[in-house]
């Protein structure tokens, strides 16, 4: 089976631990991996837009449910106005949540954005933001990073697997795969973005 579905992966990870005992384990390693790549990568294939509606005298609205982290937020309008982020105690400070208006910043609480002041009435704010890529869970599914860069799971995945491994040299091997793997990617992906202006690189600790 192809290593490019989750069927395909499941299969590969069973044949690279050589452990009959750990197939029933394996699903719970992938989502182990799916949420550790979560934290590590951002890529422009993962930047999705969506309009969050705010409701007058309600200062918060619940994110987006495969949100990551935001790259722009902007209040929608004649012109459209960029809000500026700043932390929950400048927000609890500055615009207290009785006091409403055009909002003007935005902070993040749960799993919420929160925007100072409290809108006076509906605006939709315009946002881009890192989205999680597709979680799997049908043997058939697939998504762009496990089609395209199908090593990236693999490797997250065994490394997952160190607890149930026991000390076994392999689990460094694998590790050390997962990060240049995801290092290059990442690189490769912020030199394309950024070409022409001072390169962001992330390193995966």
């Amino acid at each position: 089976m192809s290593l490019t579905t989750y069927g395909g992966l499941k299969t590969s990870i069973a044949a690279w631990l050589k452990r009959s005992d750990l197939t029933a384990i394996i699903p719970d390693l992938i989502t182990l991996a799916e949420a550790r790549i979560a934290r590590d990568l951002r890529l422009r294939r993962q930047i999705v837009s969506a309009d969050l509606t705010m409701t007058a005298s309600v200062q918060g609205v619940d994110l987006p449910s495969d949100w990551l982290e935001f790259e722009n937020v902007t209040l929608n309008g004649d012109p459209p106005r960029q809000l500026t982020y700043v932390n929950i105690e400048h927000l609890d400070s500055k615009y207290p949540s009785t006091w409403t208006g055009m909002p003007a910043v935005y902070t993040l609480e749960g799993n919420q954005i929160l925007f100072g002041p409290t809108p006076d009435r509906a605006y939709t704010a315009g946002v881009f933001y890192y989205g999680k890529f597709a979680a799997l869970s049908a043997d058939s599914d697939t998504n762009w990073l496990l089609t395209n860069h199908p090593a990236i799971y693999l490797y997250a995945a065994l490394s997952e697997a160190e607890p149930y491994l026991f000390n076994d040299n392999r689990a460094l091997m694998w590790e050390a795969k997962y990060q240049k793997d995801m290092n290059d990617l990442q690189t490769a992906d912020d030199a394309a973005m950024f070409s022409g202006t001072a390169l962001r690189v992330r390193t995966i600790n």
